[in-house]
């Protein structure tokens, strides 16, 4: 078992509060038939591990985590920026508003919502 624990009747949401599209997709995944366990990462802070093991269960390089289009990324650095991982996760810890997308984990698996009805995608096969 991972960090983040996990159980067939549980889903957790990892989003940004502050972006339209977080609390978008918030609304939709509080109101599905499930427990929801809500991680805001404009208020909770998640650790270096954490965000290792979100990458990994994503599939996806430290970086690619990142949205490098963030008007606020362009400003601090430069777009084709070669970082180590370990400043990645710096980078992450210290801007989280940095996040490209919403994060759903549904037992082990964890799913990209780039869009509220994203969740409702990954949710359709595998409601009670």
């Amino acid at each position: 078992m991972g960090i983040f624990a996990t159980n067939k009747n549980q889903i957790t949401l990892i989003y940004n509060s502050e972006t339209s599209v977080g609390k978008q997709i918030y609304s939709y995944v509080v109101d599905s038939k499930r427990e929801v366990r809500t991680i805001d990462s404009s208020k909770t802070s998640i650790t270096p591990t954490q965000w290792v093991e979100i990458s990994k269960e994503l599939g996806l390089e430290i970086n690619q985590l990142i949205n490098k289009e963030d008007p606020d990324f362009k400003k601090n650095f430069n777009k084709e920026i070669k970082l180590e991982n370990q400043d990645w996760l710096k980078i992450i810890v210290n801007n989280p508003e940095l996040i490209k997308f919403s994060i759903l984990i549904i037992k082990n698996s964890f799913y990209i919502l780039d869009t509220p009805s994203d969740f409702l995608k990954f949710t359709k096969d595998q409601e009670d």
